[in-house]
C-alpha cells in the first residue's frame, strides 16, 4: 500500500510538473473543455432526482435509485459536449504527450472508445442497481428487514464495481489515443494493463474526484444558491457577476480535467514501461535457463 502511495505521488508530481512546464499550451487547451465543464456543473443532481421517484420506505433503495438517475440523466445531458469539446481537448493533450500521432487520428480513436465507455458505465450502473434491487426484494419477500450490514455491504460492492469500471474506461481512453486503437479492444487492453496496479489507479483517481466534487460544491454554493436567494429565479436573468463567477468555476473544473488527462498519460507510460521491462526480464530469465540446460547437457555428455 505504501509503494502504491509513493508511485501515485510521483505520477501526480510528474503530471503537475508537465502542466507547469507547458503552462501556456495547457491553459489554452483548457478552454476547449469549458462547455463540457459548464454543462456538468449546470446539470445539478437535485434537478434530476425527481425523474426517478423511489419508495419512501427504503432509504437504501432511494440512494441507489438516485445514483442511477443521476448517472443516466447526466450522461444524456452531457453526452453531446463530452463527444465533442471534451474529446477535442483530450486529443490535443494526448498529442502533446505522444508527439507522434496526428490530432485527427487521436480524436477518431478516442471517440470510438468514449462511445464504448459510455455504454459500459451505463450497463455497470444498471446491472448493479437491478441485482441489488432483486436482492432487496428477496429479503422483503422473506420478511427479513434489510439490515445496516446489508446496506453497507451493498454500497461497498456498488462503489467497487463502478470505480473499477471508471478507472478501466479512463485508461482505455488514454490507451486508444496513445496507440490509436479505439473501441472495445482498447478496454480489453486497459484491463490487462491495469492488472496488478489497481491500488495505484485508485489512489490516482481519489484526489482528482475529490477536487472535482469540491468544485461542484463550490458552484452549487456560490452560483446556484446565490441565484436562488437573489430573487432572479422567476425572471431567469442571472447577474453578470454570477455568470462570470460561474465561468471561472467551470474553468477550474476544466483545469482539473486537464491535469487528470496528464495523470492518465503518465500512468499509461509507466504501465507500458513496466510491461516491457517484465517482458525483457522474462526473456532474459528464459535465456539463462536455456543456457543452464545446455550447460548441464554438455557436462553430462563429458562424463558419459
Amino acid at each position: 500500500m505504501a509503494a502504491a502511495a509513493t508511485s501515485s505521488i510521483k505520477i501526480i508530481r510528474t503530471s503537475i510538473h508537465t502542466f507547469l512546464q507547458h503552462y501556456n499550451y495547457f491553459t489554452t487547451i483548457t478552454f476547449l473543455s469549458l462547455p463540457f465543464s459548464a454543462s456538468i456543473l449546470i446539470s445539478s443532481p437535485s434537478r434530476v432526482q425527481s425523474l426517478f421517484p423511489a419508495p419512501p420506505e427504503s432509504q437504501f433503495f432511494s440512494i441507489l435509485n438516485l445514483k442511477l438517475s443521476q448517472t443516466i440523466s447526466s450522461s444524456l445531458l452531457v453526452l453531446p459536449f463530452s463527444l465533442s469539446f471534451l474529446l477535442i481537448s483530450k486529443s490535443f493533450i494526448i498529442h502533446k504527450i505522444s508527439n507522434s500521432n496526428s490530432i485527427s487520428r487521436i480524436f477518431i480513436s478516442i471517440l470510438k472508445t468514449q462511445i464504448c465507455n459510455t455504454l459500459i458505465i451505463l450497463s455497470a450502473n444498471a446491472t448493479c442497481f437491478w441485482l441489488l434491487f432483486i436482492a432487496f426484494n428477496c429479503l422483503q419477500n422473506l420478511n427479513i428487514a434489510a439490515s445496516l450490514f446489508f446496506n453497507m455491504f451493498s454500497g461497498i460492492i456498488f462503489s467497487i464495481v463502478i470505480t473499477n469500471a471508471l478507472i478501466t474506461c479512463n485508461m482505455a481512453l488514454i490507451l486508444s489515443g496513445m496507440e490509436l486503437s479505439g473501441g472495445f479492444m482498447s478496454i480489453l487492453k486497459a484491463c490487462v494493463m491495469i492488472r496488478g496496479r489497481t491500488s495505484i489507479a485508485l489512489s490516482l483517481a481519489l484526489p482528482v474526484n475529490i477536487a472535482l466534487a469540491g468544485i461542484e460544491f463550490l458552484f452549487q454554493f456560490r452560483v446556484v444558491k446565490a441565484y436562488s436567494d437573489s430573487g432572479h429565479v422567476n425572471t431567469h436573468t442571472p447577474s453578470l457577476s454570477m455568470v462570470l463567477e460561474g465561468l471561472f468555476i467551470a474553468y477550474l473544473y476544466s483545469v482539473v480535467i486537464t491535469i487528470d488527462v496528464l495523470i492518465g498519460c503518465v500512468f499509461f507510460n509507466n504501465c507500458k514501461r513496466d510491461y516491457h521491462h517484465n517482458i525483457v526480464d522474462d526473456q532474459e530469465a528464459a535465456r539463462i535457463k536455456q543456457q543452464d540446460v545446455e550447460l548441464v547437457k554438455f557436462v553430462a555428455k563429458d562424463f558419459s
